[in-house]
């Protein structure tokens, strides 16, 4: 009997060293690498792309196979030179939204959107911080500050609400590496001044 308890309390301490050493290494396994400012950027451009931010935020030009977006103006919303066309209003009235034939502004019930400058100019997005960025997406807030409008339709922003932390982090460090193109974009108007 004294032999086998003997075998056991020596046994003992090396179970437990494998144990925690096993428990150790699962745990090492499951974290993740460090997060970089190259990887956070890599992943926000991707999140971008397939978030589908080109569709309203970057001006396009007709292609062979439809709109495209100019290079050198990814990203940079609606362009403040062009002239918005006449909103037939009676369209709106059947319940029809109009977009503008590059897609960067919006017409409905609410009245005229128009797409942000998300570039890292400072008539983009370039003076925000993270944490304004962040209130915009989760709480809808025009420029992330409170006591603003809401962000206008078309813009999905409750989906983008549901981003991780760390991916809305990603997608605001991509925009702060864009190329900065200076453009202000017009304010929203009002339903009654598009008649």
């Amino acid at each position: 009997m004294r032999t086998i308890v003997f075998v056991i309390t020596l046994l003992c301490p090396g179970f437990t060293a494998i144990i925690i050493s096993c428990n150790a290494r699962g745990a090492a396994e499951l974290t993740h690498p460090a997060i970089t400012k190259d990887s956070l950027i890599k992943r926000g451009a991707y999140l971008v792309a397939v978030m589908g931010c080109d569709d309203c935020h970057s001006p396009k030009r007709m292609g062979d196979h439809g709109p495209e977006v100019i290079p050198e103006r990814r990203l940079s919303g609606y362009q403040q030179d062009l002239p918005l066309a006449t909103v037939n209003g009676d369209e709106i009235k059947k319940g029809w939204v109009l977009f503008s034939p590059d897609l960067t502004a919006a017409a409905g019930p609410w009245g005229v959107s128009f797409a942000a400058n998300l570039t890292s100019d400072l008539t983009g997005i370039g003076s925000w911080t993270a944490a304004q960025f962040k209130k915009a997406l989760r709480e809808g807030k025009f420029k992330g500050l409170d006591n603003t409008r809401p962000l206008l339709p078309p813009m999905p922003w409750p989906n983008f609400a549901q981003l991780t932390d760390t991916d809305l982090e990603a997608v605001y460090t991509f925009l702060q590496s864009t190329k900065p193109v200076k453009n202000i974009v017009p304010a929203p108007r009002q339903w009654a001044a598009t008649k």
